[in-house]
């Protein structure tokens, strides 16, 4: 684990995932997201799979795009869908370039300038 001035950062590999489930719980209308790992079980609600999506579609389709930051923002319900969380992932202000120099230092403790 790495991290310095936050909390501590856990990479998980690909072989570290025992298994992936989603589901619809009886009752609920939004799906939820189990991702199994060997020490730890997270769920994720529909709302935030969502925003991890549309950051991988950002980058995987985009031909020079290497970074995006989505952040916690609480909408009213004037100002989002029907249907659609309360609290939702936005792009945020921040440059690709201050995203992907922050990320890199923390991983990897060097800098991409």
């Amino acid at each position: 684990m790495c991290g310095v001035g936050g909390p501590p950062i856990k990479v998980y590999r690909n072989d570290e995932v025992v298994r992936v489930v989603g589901f619809i719980p009886e009752g609920h209308s939004h799906m939820r997201l189990v991702v199994e790992f060997n020490d730890q079980v997270i769920v994720l609600q529909e709302a935030t799979v969502a925003g991890i999506v549309r950051a991988y579609i950002d980058i995987h389709t985009h031909p020079t795009r290497k970074a995006v930051e989505l952040i916690s923002t609480r909408l009213s319900k004037d100002f989002r869908k029907a249907g659609y969380a309360e609290h939702q992932l936005i792009e945020s202000s921040r440059t690709e370039g201050e995203v992907l120099r922050e990320w890199c230092e923390k991983l990897f403790k060097k800098s991409t300038a």
